[in-house]
């Protein structure tokens, strides 16, 4: 499995700064079934450590185009609204993450064939949070996760992809 975390300068809520975490794992499986499992938000309540529930609500032909992801983390529960970007099968399925119409975030699913018929995929966290969205994470997600979300991202994406390439490889 490999990590980064990155910083840039697009002016985040708290430090001036926003963050952006990649993680990536192999999977023995097709970067076709990847995606499919990915972009079936449902099963995301499965692997992440976070999401405890999604409710799509709305489809474009057939596949989930918004949807609302219900999260619990220790006594805190908060749910975010969620709008699919990018839906290549095989090859990226992306959405943005936003709280009471603030942005919040980008996840990002990329799909790599290795070559031995399996796939390296990249979790991928861009920090999108503004003030507003960062005094709500205070409110419903507590002053340390808010404080430090980059390294809670990143093991919460540790988790999430190896329960992935669990689940897959069974």
């Amino acid at each position: 499995m490999s990590s980064s975390i990155e910083f840039g300068d697009a002016g985040g809520a708290e430090s001036g700064q926003h963050y952006e975490v990649a993680e990536s794992i192999t999977v023995a499986a097709d970067p076709q079934r990847v995606y499919e499992a990915v972009a079936d938000v449902r099963r995301m309540a499965r692997w992440s450590p976070e999401c405890f529930a999604v409710w799509i609500y709305r489809r474009r032909g057939g596949a989930p185009s918004r949807f609302v992801g219900f999260n619990r983390r220790t006594p805190f529960v908060w749910f975010t609204t969620c709008v699919v970007r990018v839906a290549e099968p095989g090859r990226e399925f992306a959405f943005d993450v936003s709280t009471f119409g603030m942005p919040v975030a980008r996840w990002a699913y990329r799909f790599a064939a290795t070559g031995d018929g399996g796939t390296e995929v990249t979790e991928l966290w861009r920090d999108r949070r503004v003030a507003g969205s960062t005094l709500l994470g205070l409110l419903f997600t507590g002053p340390r996760t808010t404080r430090k979300r980059p390294e809670v991202n990143r093991d919460g994406m540790r988790t999430t992809l190896l329960r992935l390439k669990a689940e897959l490889e069974s």
